[in-house]
């Protein structure tokens, strides 16, 4: 990808160059033009039912901010945000504007694993975009600043400020600090395997449960919340090094105020989420995505905020992408360290300065700068010498986490979207956590209907080396598209199969997913997807680097193709598909989810008003 050169501002907050995709901004907005102040000539009661509240005289002419946030006490990502809350109102008070705090709290897929709850997951962050266009468009605002950390709350915010299209910026909710000897949550699943068959006593796994979430914030892993508040700042809706900061850490309520204050410069000078979301910065965030390593569902999320601004992303645009930029971050859950040591090892600025060659740098972003500018600005910093003192607690420097760009961690991006007879319209794998002896395999399927299921055969021992765990119907239209992470948690964990044995499905899977996983398959099984007619023995064949998924023999003996695609025909002819009866918000989004590597939403897309 060519480089492209930094463009200068022309005047204050006054717009940019038509150049880079960029849309030319408006200027300074007037009083006049504000959606608050229009509504209040004809909208009489609301001045008075303000009023009612914490409001003056004089706020009602002000420049008038959401302050939207996923606080509650759902789980650690959002306990803590009330303290950035505060900062953010502190923050647009000081520039003159009215800020109002509304909220609509996350759940947890950590908590939400290995149940039901798990159908929800991906749903709420529908709900939850859906929400804070209601809270912003009811009233209306002017301006609105938005907080969240977890995994569907991050997008859910991101997605909203596209659609609403209104000034806005994101403040990323930080990371939790790292657990004893650096270890991590995601390692009670295969620990609670190991009490069961009394290879670990019950003492040994509750000190660990107890002491490995040791603070708020967002997984230490680079899971989906950290990824997607990796992408929330290399899209450019948030300040520069906003995301992952240790969630204890002073700096973190500092950035949130800091929002408070830019996001009142940038209603006043009109700058749009149209003008930062151009497709030249999607192309930046896929490659900061693989440079960290970055969730297989951020790419899921990534199309979906995408398509709310109107903007049209393939999984072939991110295959490429991958091909060309390499995993420089080492971070668990196929690296080494936490999160919070990528933020003290220069964070997301360092590793766009790493790949600066590849950017677009004159996409402008939240600072009313040009990426170039901002990386310009980043190196001088102090800040930078000030957060890598603490690598020193660990004897770490920065290139321990964080690689060059002419000694990277994996010569090629972290994931791979695969085609084949079994999955026609795609599929993913995070392959640079795949070791290398099962870069390509084939095995005979076995299949489940469920993740429980195979649970079950897993802890009964029914799965042997070298078989493909298969599990279906649990794509976006049949029961939410829940994660996977248990059973492949499960499989990366044994010492046997992970080395031996591959999972594929049409569910998708946890961001510290690590081993042969291969998910989000399309079509799904419930709309008559290839996966829907694998039988126990058929052959499976997984290659990465070929980026193929094919079944390749039927009943134990491979077959040509055509004898496949026969095969799989007369299956399909006895075939009805299974039903899902749901009730409520379930059953109102399986019924209108769109495919998820089309983003798995309900949206049309497009944006308000568009």
């Amino acid at each position: 990808m060519r480089k492209r050169r930094c463009r200068r501002r022309i005047g204050r907050w006054r717009g940019w160059p038509r150049n880079g995709g960029r849309k030319e901004a408006s200027g300074v907005v007037e009083d006049s033009e504000r959606a608050s102040q229009k509504v209040r000539k004809i909208s009489f009661e609301g001045d008075a039912l303000r009023m009612s509240m914490d409001w003056t005289v004089d706020d009602l002419d002000r420049i008038q901010v959401l302050v939207e946030s996923t606080h509650g006490d759902s789980h650690p990502s959002s306990y803590h945000l009330n303290e950035l809350i505060g900062e953010m109102e502190k923050g647009v008070y000081q520039y003159g504007g009215k800020p109002a705090v509304y909220t609509t709290t996350d759940i947890c897929d950590g908590i939400a694993q290995a149940h039901n709850g798990m159908h929800y997951s991906l749903p709420s962050r529908d709900l939850i975009a859906s929400m804070v266009e209601i809270h912003a468009l009811s009233t209306p605002f002017d301006a609105m600043t938005l907080t969240s950390a977890g995994d569907k709350a991050v997008p859910a915010h991101l997605m909203a400020i596209a659609r609403l299209n209104i000034p806005a910026i994101h403040v990323p909710g930080g990371a939790m600090g790292a657990g004893p000897c650096m270890r991590s949550n995601e390692e009670l699943w295969h620990m609670s395997v190991e009490v069961e068959r009394n290879q670990m006593t019950k003492e040994e796994f509750l000190a660990f449960q107890r002491a490995c979430c040791p603070t708020c914030g967002a997984c230490q892993y680079m899971g989906t919340a950290a990824t997607m508040q990796v992408m929330s700042e290399a899209l450019g809706l948030a300040l520069p090094w906003s995301a992952l900061i240790p969630a204890t850490n002073a700096e973190l309520r500092r950035a949130a105020r800091a929002s408070g204050q830019q996001v009142m410069r940038l209603a006043k000078a009109g700058i749009l989420p149209e003008h930062i979301l151009t497709e030249a910065a999607f192309e930046n965030a896929i490659m900061v995505h693989s440079a960290v390593g970055g969730s297989l569902n951020a790419v899921m999320h990534l199309i979906a905020i995408a398509r709310e601004i109107g903007i049209t992303l393939t999984p072939e645009r991110f295959d490429d992408i991958h091909r060309r930029i390499p995993v420089l971050v080492d971070t668990k859950t196929a690296g080494h360290y936490p999160t919070e040591l990528f933020w003290y090892a220069g964070g997301v600025p360092f590793v766009m300065d790493e790949i600066r060659d590849f950017l677009h740098l004159d996409v402008m972003t939240v600072t009313g700068k040009t990426l170039g500018e901002n990386l310009e600005e980043m190196r001088g910093a102090e800040m930078r010498n000030y957060a890598e003192m603490f690598l020193a607690n660990y004897k770490l420097n920065r290139r321990n986490v964080i690689y060059p760009l002419s000694k990277p961690l994996k010569k090629e991006g972290s994931l791979a979207v695969l085609y084949g007879n079994l999955a026609p319209e795609g599929a993913l794998i995070k392959k640079f956590a795949v070791a290398a002896e099962m870069q390509v395999h084939t095995g005979p399927a076995r299949v489940f209907d469920s993740e429980r299921e195979a649970v079950d055969a897993y802890v009964a021992k029914v799965i042997q080396p070298g078989d493909v765990v298969v599990i279906r119907y649990q794509g976006p239209k049949a029961v939410g598209m829940p994660e996977m992470f248990f059973m492949s948690e499960l499989i990366a964990s044994d010492p046997v199969l992970s080395h031996t044995t591959s999972l594929v499905t049409d569910g998708r899977f946890s961001g510290a997913t690590r081993g042969p996983c291969v998910g989000y398959l399309g079509p799904e099984a419930t709309d008559g997807g290839p996966i829907a007619f694998v039988r126990d023995g058929d052959v499976v064949r997984v290659d990465i680097p070929g980026r193929r998924i094919d079944v390749v023999g039927i009943e134990g003996e491979e077959r040509a193709p055509q004898e496949i695609d026969e095969a799989f025909a007369g299956r399909r002819a006895s075939w009805s598909p299974p039903t899902f009866r749901h009730k409520g918000v379930l059953g109102l989004y399986t019924r209108s989810a769109n495919p998820a590597l089309q983003g798995g939403s309900c949206a049309q897309g497009g944006g308000i008003g568009r």
